[in-house]
């Protein structure tokens, strides 16, 4: 559409008017120093076509601000009330008082070690001042006791002796041969937990000797209520005898035991027991509860670990709290051995069992807790015939044992395959018919056996690291990925005697596979020291 020319002449006429405006506006003087004006031209319309002319904006600058002198320096300095003053005082006494950290130079943060004062160290050590028991010695501070230790002892070590049945007299008067020379040190670092507020507790030797001590009690105390329970429940499976175990030395019960021996005045002096919170009695109570049969283990063997458990502390099997919950049990039908017949052992009984002279094997009692009598009714299958001498050639069995006669010698032999084909035996072959016929009770002790040699071996190789670092190590040693990782290293899992339903699904499902070649190699370290007394 073509626009007519009065229109543009229109449109020239408004656009000169304002032009003419903004001309005059810059001429005009104002107070402040820029000014931006809009104008607006009003929309034009013709026909059907609308315009709209851009704003134009009038810049105008100020002459008075452009010819005023600068300020001087004097003036640009802030008063003396000012905030801005204040401001700046207070950043310079910052700097004073608060002087930036120097880094020292790098040549002195790292220094090589004094050999001649480290070799003094170690042999100064009493780690090192006992050769006929290298577990002891391991587990003794890594500094001789300072005076600190020697007061503590002064105080309260009577005290504690006393509440656990002990003589008086100091240990240090016994003879080097005995091992219970130690006790009056290792009694002393069982009851420096690291939460009590106090310089002694904190220095390297107490904290370290201490750790290293509830490390090893731990195990000690699983290890003896598994024996003690598989002798005193020979028909029971491990998952009650588990929770019969939690029940009698789990967190929540050790103050219990504590507070019944008397000895929470020595773990909390400052604090009552009783008006603790959870989170403030448990860790304690429980640290101390582990390096005291740490240290009772050390000094006197597993026999007095039963007597402070169930004499001293008081602890009850048949208690009400320690039974495990109902559940739907198997008929048991099958034999148990002459010495379980008709009876529940005692702890006494356990303590003070002494195997016969002519016994075929170390613990043969524990021996027959694990391997029912009716397992002689397998001899001479299949399993027997063509998987029992490639597991004992891959085990180095049989050991070389010198017998008063022959028959001793095939007798322990047979008895020895028949535990190593319930190693091998899965539940799931004759479980529903004869629940003792399977791996679970060697599992069980075996596990726990496990877990205290390799303690001991880990303590014994590493003398200077505290109790966690050992525990860390302990831990990703025998985690239960790994640990059947050594059986099927051997080809062994071949061997391994699964029902019908489940043969199929065992043998090609890696995540069930797994945990049975884990349970068939703690079995067959239960069976070993059950047997041999030595670990495979």
């Amino acid at each position: 559409m073509v626009i007519s020319l009065v229109a543009l002449r229109q449109l020239f006429v408004m656009v000169s008017a304002s032009s003419n405006t903004a001309l005059r506006a810059m001429e005009l003087s104002f107070s402040f120093s820029l000014c931006i004006i809009p104008v607006k031209a009003q929309p034009l319309k013709v026909g059907r076509i609308v315009t709209r002319p851009a704003p134009i904006r009038a810049v105008s600058v100020a002459g008075e601000q452009a010819s005023s002198p600068l300020p001087d320096a004097a003036e640009t300095t802030s008063p003396a009330n000012t905030p801005r003053r204040l401001l700046e005082e207070l950043e310079q006494c910052k700097k004073v008082v608060y002087p930036k950290k120097k880094v020292p130079p790098r040549r002195f943060v790292l220094r090589p070690p004094d050999d001649a004062k480290l070799t003094q160290r170690f042999l100064n050590s009493p780690q090192l001042s006992l050769k006929s028991f290298p577990l002891l010695s391991s587990c003794l501070p890594p500094s001789q006791l300072n005076n600190s230790d020697r007061a503590w002892m002064d105080e309260y070590l009577l005290e504690a002796k006393q509440a656990l049945g002990y003589p008086l007299e100091p240990s240090e008067n016994l003879r080097d041969e005995n091992p219970a020379k130690q006790f009056d040190t290792l009694l002393y670092l069982a009851f420096q937990h690291p939460t009590a507020e106090s310089e002694r507790t904190k220095t390297r030797h107490v904290r370290n000797g201490h750790s290293r001590l509830w490390f090893l009690g731990q195990f000690v105390l699983e290890l003896a209520l598994a024996e003690y329970f598989l002798q005193r429940y020979p028909r029971e499976s491990p998952g009650p005898m588990r929770e019969r175990v939690y029940a009698l030395i789990g967190k929540r019960t050790m103050p219990k035991w504590i507070k019944a021996a008397s000895l929470q005045n020595l773990v909390f002096p400052y604090d009552d027991i009783d008006k603790l919170v959870r989170k403030e009695r448990e860790p304690p109570v429980k640290s101390v509860f582990w390096a005291l049969f740490g240290a009772i283990y050390l000094c006197f063997g597993m026999p007095e670990v039963y007597r402070v458990l169930f004499e001293v502390f008081g602890m009850n099997p048949e208690d009400e709290n320690c039974q495990p919950r109902l559940r739907r049990q198997l008929e048991d039908v099958d034999y148990v051995s002459v010495e379980f017949e008709g009876r529940q052992l005692g702890w006494q009984d356990v303590a003070t069992y002494r195997p016969p002279q002519d016994a075929l094997f170390a613990q043969p009692r524990l021996y027959r807790a694990c391997v029912p009598p009716g397992m002689h009714r397998f001899r001479g299958n299949l399993w027997d015939f063509d998987s029992r001498p490639q597991v004992m050639k891959a085990l180095g069995y049989p050991l070389q044992v010198t017998d008063r006669s022959p028959e001793i010698t095939d007798a322990r032999n047979i008895e020895l395959g028949l535990g190593l084909q319930l190693c091998f035996t899965h539940p799931s072959m004759h479980k529903f018919y004869h629940p003792r016929f399977c791996y679970e009770r060697l599992e069980y002790v075996g596990q726990k056996i496990q877990d205290l040699v390799m303690a001991e071996r880990l303590l014994m190789k590493h003398l200077d690291a505290p109790g966690r670092w050992v525990q860390e190590k302990h831990r990703r040693l025998l985690m239960n990925r790994l640990c059947g990782r050594y059986l099927r290293e051997k080809h062994l899992h071949k061997l391994i005697m699964y029902g019908e339903s489940v043969q199929d699904k065992y043998e090609h499902v890696r995540q069930l596979r797994n945990p049975s070649t884990t349970a068939i190699q703690q079995a067959i370290h239960g069976l070993s020291i059950v047997s041999m007394g030595s670990l495979m």
